[in-house]
């Protein structure tokens, strides 16, 4: 008889993630369900677009995976992880609960995470910091709708991807890497969340929002962007040795079922 093989979680101190956006029909819910199933944590970090109620007054899209990961997530709060949920602009209903904690979950309009070797690192959404959501409507709301145009493509093509037996990619990041007025904005934004941080006195900030995820040095400024499950599947995650990573789930998703793979094979030969 072969030997059962356990596959054991993956064990962080803490894991951030963001922009999940249930009820949205792009949301990657059953990545993300795959990565907590997959993980454990002493912290888990909701930052923000959880949920997208801006999404749902058009149209409520609300399969069992939705359902899934919601209980995933409070499952692990039964098991003893700290869960702080930062509302943002899609799920900003959210944020008149600030203060507020329900059963294990806590709601904050921003949290200080201080990692095992001592950094303080500030989270917060970052919707606040986008001139564009604050000051000007209409453009917000052509910005949506050619997000949904994008989304439509994005969609179809990994469809095809599917089909070819090709991993997840995504045509919304690879754009905003490629168009410079996107470029621009991105960088600006990064700039100014950053200098907040460098005010605040802290060492670092955690955001999301921008669905573009990253972890590099701003000013001195330690920016960490934890990405999305719509166009990336990613997620940052501290260790317990305290250095932090970004996972890009859809890529590690791949790799654990090459190597399991792997094993199976090797246990049969």
């Amino acid at each position: 008889m072969s030997p059962i093989h356990v596959i054991r979680p993956l064990k962080y101190r803490a894991i951030w993630i963001s922009d999940v956006h249930l009820g949205s029909k792009y949301s990657r819910a059953e990545f993300l369900l795959d990565f907590l199933k997959s993980t454990e944590c002493e912290y888990l970090y909701l930052v923000g677009d959880i949920v997208d109620l801006w999404a749902m007054r058009k149209a409520v899209y609300w399969p069992q995976s939705r359902n899934n990961v919601i209980r995933s997530i409070l499952g692990k709060a039964k098991r003893g992880t700290k869960i702080i949920y930062i509302p943002g602009n899609h799920d900003a209903m959210v944020r008149d609960f600030a203060g507020a904690r329900f059963g294990e979950v806590e709601i904050r309009d921003h949290a200080i995470h201080t990692t095992v070797d001592g950094k303080k690192l500030l989270v917060l959404h970052g919707d606040e910091f986008d001139s564009v959501i604050r000051c000007n409507g209409l453009m917000s709301l052509v910005g949506c709708w050619g997000y949904d145009v994008l989304m439509w493509f994005n969609r179809a093509h990994n469809g095809l991807r599917r089909l070819l037996n090709l991993p997840y990619w995504s045509l919304a990041s690879y754009l905003k890497q490629r168009v410079k007025n996107a470029r621009d904005y991105i960088e600006r934004f990064e700039t100014i969340v950053a200098r907040e941080a460098k005010r605040r006195g802290v060492d670092g900030l955690v955001c999301g929002h921008l669905h573009r995820p990253e972890l590099t040095y701003i000013d001195e400024v330690l920016y960490c962007n934890d990405g999305d499950w719509v166009e990336t599947c990613t997620a940052l995650v501290e260790r317990h040795d305290g250095s932090l990573q970004l996972l890009h789930w859809a890529d590690e998703k791949h790799t654990l079922k090459d190597v399991q793979a792997e094993g199976r094979l090797s246990c049969a030969s």
